[in-house]
């Protein structure tokens, strides 16, 4: 069957491929972006490779989730909506606090609150959330028993323990984070993604409408902006790289994220956003294996052909977590999809696209500085 599918924040990185897959399937789709600068650049009309990938794929409605008419606007017709609407970036919800929580929060309330008061079609919501709400995620003592570790302490990192560790406990061992853990974010970023999937699955059920969740791990691949220092190391390594600038390795380099390939990122938000099976779910979704940041620099190493500088710091920020990795096998037995792309073949046809666009202006330094100012990056 033929859907109308809004996706808010659908002219991001994540948000064009899945127009183009819903799209590619007969489904009318429409996209709803206020196409910040931070991600689109200063003019997005002209210079947005993004929004130009959705000429002849979406209609693009240009405005923002915190306006109600933009939203009833936007809304027209769907039946079926893929909110990814957010702001995005673990270090900048610091000290940016109160455009994170409005864009976040108060576009997912301003949302739920026009299909409760409003007529509508929409039958589905889905909720991009995201693994930061997870905080460590889940950790196994000596003994075998799983336990869920707080935040680690400033003095312990500024003295070089970087390592995760929970009162009463010897060495604790990282296993796979399944979507039954407890949530304990430790940004704001990772608050308000609890409170956006909170919301939704929350309320949405009460006004018959189905929602649906998926948490995304480190989503990466060819289409991320090379402009946004807020986007992951991927990209910001990539355009350090290319300038022969110094990489600058926080904390040990052994700090670990589950990194996932965009394409499986898209196949496995579409199937939850259209699949009977998916409604009222949650889905962790993840490669399923943990990748070190001194792991992440060779295969960038190996994939551009050459090296540069790096430099193993001990600097770390306030609000990192040390681990996370994802359990994937809820979207395998629901679903029948697992992520299957490896972080190889990934770094490869992400650096085969870098290779081709023109080197960005580095602004990651400044995003360090401005964490530095406020005492967030030690």
């Amino acid at each position: 069957m033929s859907e109308h599918v809004l996706i808010t924040g659908g002219a991001g990185f994540i948000g064009t491929r899945l127009a183009a897959r819903f799209a590619a399937d007969g489904h009318r789709v429409t996209v709803l972006d206020s196409l910040i600068p931070q991600v689109h650049g200063a003019e997005p009309e002209r210079t947005s490779p993004l929004l130009k990938s959705l000429d002849g794929v979406a209609e693009v409605i240009v405005g923002t989730v915190t306006s109600k008419n933009d939203l009833r606007r936007a809304l027209a017709g769907a039946s079926i909506v893929v909110h990814l609407a957010a702001e995005t970036g673990t270090g900048q919800s610091m000290y940016e606090i109160d455009r994170y929580v409005d864009a976040n929060v108060g576009g997912t309330a301003k949302l739920l609150d026009l299909l409760a008061n409003e007529d509508h079609g929409v039958r589905r919501v889905l909720i991009a959330s995201s693994r930061s709400i997870y905080g460590e995620g889940a950790y196994e003592t000596e003994d075998g028993r799983r336990v869920y570790p707080g935040h680690r302490a400033d003095a312990d990192m500024a003295a070089g323990d970087f390592d995760v560790h929970q009162a009463g406990e010897g060495v604790l061992r990282l296993i796979p984070t399944d979507e039954t853990a407890l949530l304990h974010p430790s940004s704001v970023y990772g608050i308000t993604k609890q409170m956006q999937e909170s919301l939704i699955m929350t309320v949405a059920p009460t006004i018959g409408v189905e929602a649906t969740s998926v948490r995304y791990q480190n989503v990466y691949g060819p289409g991320q902006s090379l402009k946004n220092p807020y986007t992951g190391i991927l990209s910001i390594f990539s355009t350090l790289i290319r300038q022969g600038k110094e990489i600058n390795i926080f904390e040990d380099g052994e700090e670990s994220r589950d990194f996932v390939y965009i394409d499986d990122v898209v196949e496995a938000t579409y199937r939850a956003a259209t699949d009977p099976r998916a409604a009222g779910e949650t889905f962790n979704v993840g490669s399923g294996v943990a990748t070190t940041v001194n792991e992440v620099v060779s295969e960038l190493f190996t994939a551009f052909g050459r090296e540069v500088p790096t430099r193993i710091s001990g600097n770390y920020r306030l609000g990192d977590i040390r681990h996370n990795v994802a359990d994937t096998s809820r979207l395998a037995k629901v679903l029948d999809f697992t992520p299957s792309v490896t972080f190889r073949e990934g770094v490869t046809a992400f650096v085969d696209w870098v290779l081709a666009e023109p080197v960005e202006e580095d602004s990651y330094q400044r995003s360090l500085d401005e964490m530095s100012q406020r005492n967030l990056l030690k």
